[in-house]
This record gives structure tokens, C-alpha cells and sequence, in this order.
């Protein structure tokens, strides 16, 4: 049974850095894509950065702020997010697509991420 298990959220003064960790139990064949989702109250879950075969994607509003990387032989996705703002704010996720598929196929239950000003 495939597992992902976020940590790494708490709530930091804007300008601080978090680091997400999101590890990954069970066997999960043909990954084709893994990637941080965030969505704040009110909002729709939206993509921040992504990972697909050593290319990255980055929302625009997080470019130059997040780092997305991976440690394939932890099975851990991570998420470097500094000079964090308030509207950074918002429970993430991470999430694993495989191949074929049309959407993520795998999700964790979330981290939450509270950026105060």
C-alpha cells in the first residue's frame, strides 16, 4: 500500500524558510511526475512546483522562492521554501502521478504552512 507522509509545516515570521519532506512508502511503479500542491482557505488547490524525469516546474508566484528536489534513494520529495509571505500560508501536499494518468494518483494528508506578518 502506497503511503506519502508530509512534515516539515509550522508557522513561521514572514521572511523565514521551511523545509517540506514528503516520504514515500510502498512501491509505486511508473512514477511519472511528483509535486507540491498548496491550497489556503477560501481557494482552489493549486500547483506550486513539480518534478517530471530531472525537469522542474514552478508556479510563477513561487519561482525564484521554492525548491522542489528529490532523494530517490529515500523515497522523499522535498519542498525548500524561502522568504516566505503570508500568502504562502496554506495547507500543502504532495503528490505522485504515474504514467498514463491523467492526474495525481497519490496524495499525502498534508502539512500546514502559517506564515505570520
Amino acid at each position: 500500500q502506497v503511503q506519502l507522509v508530509e512534515s516539515g509545516g509550522g508557522l513561521v515570521q514572514a521572511g523565514g524558510s521551511l523545509r517540506l519532506s514528503c516520504a514515500a512508502s510502498g512501491i509505486i511503479f511508473n512514477i511519472d511526475a511528483m509535486g507540491w500542491y498548496r491550497q489556503a482557505p477560501g481557494k482552489e488547490r493549486e500547483l506550486v512546483a513539480a518534478i517530471t524525469h530531472g525537469n522542474t516546474y514552478y508556479a510563477d508566484s513561487v519561482k525564484g522562492q521554492f525548491t522542489i528536489s528529490v532523494d530517490i534513494a529515500k523515497t522523499t520529495l522535498y519542498l525548500e521554501m524561502n522568504n516566505l509571505k503570508p500568502e504562502d500560508t496554506a495547507m500543502y501536499y504532495c503528490a505522485v502521478k504515474t504514467r498514463g494518468s491523467g492526474s495525481a494518483d497519490y496524495w499525502g494528508q498534508g502539512t500546514q504552512v502559517t506564515v505570520s506578518s
